[in-house]
C-alpha cells in the first residue's frame, strides 16, 4: 500500500492542529477553501456588554470596499487615496502600515467610490484587482509590482458597479472573469500574466461573484456564476464542462457554494436561490429553486447542512442546504455580511455599523453578543453602506467601513 496519501493527510492534520499554523491564514476572498467558514478554534463563545476589546483602527485604507486578506503577521487590501486605487499591507499587530502601491486609476461610483475586490495572497506574491479592471501583481515583501493587465483588453467590459470579483490563484495560474466575446473566463500565467487560456463558447459578461475550485464526481472544476449561467469550466483548458440558466436581475453579487456534488448559488432583486447536483454523466440536475434565500450582497455560510445569511424582507435565514426549506428567519439585525469562525456566526449591518454574533445553529437566533462599531467613516456617499465583509483571522476579528479598518481580540485566550 502507497503510504503517500497517509503521510500528506498526517501533515495537513498537523498543520490544523496549529492556530498559529499558515494553514489558517486567510489568504483570499472567503478564506482558505473560500468557503468564508474559519477552521479556527479557541475563540469567545460570548462578548461582554461593551463588545469585544479594540486593538487598534487603520485610518488610511482609502475609499472602497475591498475585503482583507491576512498572512503571516501582514493584513492586504485595497483603498482608493486620491484618484489612485491602491494596494496595501498592513502590520496587524501595531495596525501601522508597511507599504502602499498604485494598482489603478480610481473608480467613481453614486454608490462609493475606489475598489470592490479583495488581494489574493500566494508565496511570496499577492493579486489584485481594480475596479475599472486592472489586475496586477506585487511582492509581499515591498509591494514593488511585478506585472499588469486589463480585463478590457481581455475583452471584457467594466460592469455596472466596477469589476467585484476577488482573482483566485490555483497553482501557477490565477483566474477570474473578465467577461465578453473572447471569453468569459480567463487563466493568467501567476508568474508572468501571460493568458494560458480563455473559455471559447461561454461569453457572458462580467457580473460580481468570484470563482470557486471545485472537484466535482473526480472531476476538478472552477464554478462560477453570472446573470445568466451557472457554469462548471475545466482548470486546464477553460473547457466548458456544464451548464444551466439562471435568472439573474440587475445585478449577481454571492460566491456561488460547492459541497460534494452540489452547487448553490443565490441573488437579490428578488432573483432568489437555485441548487443542482452534478450527475454520474457530469451534467446538472435540478434539485430546487426557490425565494427563501434572496441574498443581495453579504453573503451567504454553508455550515454543517444549513445555509445561514440575510434574505431580502424576510431578514436574517437558516436554510436546509439538501431541500432548500427555510428553517428559520429573524429580523433581530439589519441587512449585511456574513462570516463564521469557531461555530459561530459573525454578522455586520450594513445600514447601522451593528455587530452581532450568534450561534451557527439551525435550532434558531442565539445571540451571544453585540456592539457598535465606531467610529464610523465621514466620508461613505450618501448611497453607500457598511459593505466590507468581516474577517476573523488569528483571533481578530477585522471590520472596515472605508478608509477605516478595526481589529478587534475575539481570542478566549491569551
Amino acid at each position: 500500500m502507497n503510504a503517500l496519501p497517509f503521510l500528506v493527510l498526517s501533515v495537513v492534520a498537523s498543520l490544523l492542529a496549529s492556530p498559529s499554523s499558515r494553514a489558517l491564514d486567510w489568504r483570499q476572498w472567503r478564506g482558505p477553501l473560500r468557503n468564508d467558514v474559519s477552521a479556527e478554534k479557541g475563540l469567545l463563545k460570548a462578548w461582554p456588554a461593551s463588545g469585544p476589546r479594540k486593538l487598534w483602527q487603520f485610518e488610511n485604507a482609502g475609499l472602497g470596499y475591498a475585503g482583507f486578506s491576512v498572512v503571516s503577521g501582514r493584513l492586504y487590501t485595497c483603498g482608493a487615496r486620491d484618484k489612485t486605487e491602491m494596494i496595501m499591507a498592513i502590520d496587524i499587530q501595531t495596525g501601522k502600515e508597511v507599504w502602499a502601491t498604485p494598482v489603478g486609476e480610481r473608480y467613481p461610483n453614486d454608490w462609493g467610490d475606489g475598489p470592490r475586490s479583495t488581494p489574493a495572497v500566494d508565496g511570496d506574491h499577492v493579486f489584485a484587482l481594480s475596479a475599472k479592471g486592472t489586475l496586477a501583481c506585487f511582492q509581499v515583501a515591498d509591494g514593488k509590482q511585478v506585472w499588469q493587465t486589463s480585463m478590457v483588453e481581455l475583452g471584457g467590459k467594466v460592469p455596472g458597479w466596477g469589476y467585484c470579483e476577488s482573482p483566485l490563484v490555483d497553482g501557477d495560474q490565477v483566474v477570474c472573469t473578465p467577461g465578453g466575446d473572447k471569453g468569459a473566463i480567463v487563466a493568467l500565467d501567476k508568474r508572468t500574466g501571460k493568458v494560458r487560456w480563455q473559455t471559447t463558447g461561454f461569453t457572458d459578461g462580467a457580473q460580481y461573484p468570484s470563482i470557486v475550485p471545485a472537484t466535482i464526481r473526480g472531476v476538478p472544476q472552477y464554478v462560477q456564476l453570472t446573470a445568466k449561467s451557472i457554469v462548471g469550466v475545466g482548470p486546464n483548458d477553460g473547457k466548458i464542462l456544464w451548464k444551466t440558466g439562471f435568472s439573474g436581475r440587475v445585478a449577481v453579487i454571492p460566491t456561488p457554494i460547492v459541497a460534494g456534488d452540489q452547487v448553490y448559488v443565490s441573488a437579490g432583486y428578488g432573483a432568489g436561490c437555485k441548487s443542482v447536483r452534478v450527475g454520474d454523466d457530469g451534467q446538472p440536475v435540478l434539485l430546487y429553486e426557490n425565494k427563501v434565500m434572496k441574498n443581495h450582497h453579504g453573503g451567504v455560510i454553508l455550515y454543517g447542512d444549513h445555509l445561514y445569511g440575510y434574505s431580502d424582507e424576510i431578514g436574517w435565514v437558516c436554510q436546509d442546504f439538501k431541500t432548500g426549506e427555510q428553517v428559520w428567519s429573524s429580523k433581530n439585525l439589519g441587512k449585511g455580511a456574513v462570516t463564521c469562525a469557531d461555530g459561530m456566526l459573525y454578522m455586520i449591518s450594513e445600514g447601522d455599523g451593528m455587530v452581532v454574533m450568534i450561534d451557527a445553529s439551525p435550532k434558531g437566533w442565539s445571540e451571544k453578543g453585540r456592539f457598535k462599531l465606531t467610529p464610523q467613516t465621514t466620508q461613505r456617499k450618501p448611497q453607500g453602506r457598511i459593505w466590507t465583509h468581516p474577517v476573523v483571522s488569528g483571533g481578530k476579528l477585522f471590520l472596515r467601513d472605508q478608509e477605516l479598518v478595526s481589529c478587534f481580540d475575539v481570542q478566549a485566550e491569551h
